[in-house]
């Protein structure tokens, strides 16, 4: 029998992957992501654009995404532009709903890809719920009835902003026999 790896660290190399594949596929623009996973002590939903989406199956999670506006409109305008949007069209500001919904959607494409990309890697099952994406002013430390006790700081830059997604797990280890 193989040594145990907690999951939650095999799952963020996943997530720094994909996020970054996707990403560059849907902006049609270089991101980049820290060779460096953070542990942290909590989960939190920060200014000025946050996305978040649970998972739940043989490994259950929680991933919040969190940009700043300029990071937000960042990839939105990039988004949108790749879809042959012309520049007249777009949103003018994060305040916007399409601003909002556009995160949302890319959030879910993210997780499509990490939930099937862990399916083939570790033939394990998951499915999440419908990404809600908000603005907000201040940060809100989420507080979930769940024993997620591992979580870990990504961190991407696109352009010249940074954005970083967030995971909150529970303690559970991959043993692959």
């Amino acid at each position: 029998m193989s040594k145990p790896i907690l999951s939650i660290d095999e799952i963020s190399k996943i997530f720094l992957n994909t996020a970054q594949k996707t990403l560059e596929t849907t902006t049609k623009q270089a991101v980049t992501y820290s060779t460096t996973i953070q542990k942290i002590p909590k989960v939190s939903m920060k200014p000025d654009l946050t996305c978040f989406v649970q998972f739940d199956g043989d490994y259950i999670g929680l991933v919040i995404m969190n940009f700043s506006a300029d990071a937000a409109y960042e990839i939105y305008e990039k988004y949108m532009l790749a879809m042959g949007i012309p520049k007249t069209e777009l949103a003018t500001g994060l305040s916007s709903a399409e601003v909002t919904d556009s995160i949302g959607e890319i959030t879910n494409q993210i997780m499509g890809q990490v939930i099937k990309d862990v399916g083939e890697t570790f033939e394990l099952n998951a499915v999440f719920g419908q990404p809600k994406a908000l603005t907000l002013n201040s940060a809100i430390t989420l507080v979930i009835d769940a024993d997620y006790a591992e979580n870990r700081r990504l961190s991407f830059k696109i352009g010249n902003y940074s954005f970083r997604i967030e995971i909150a797990m529970e303690h559970t280890e991959f043993i692959q026999i």
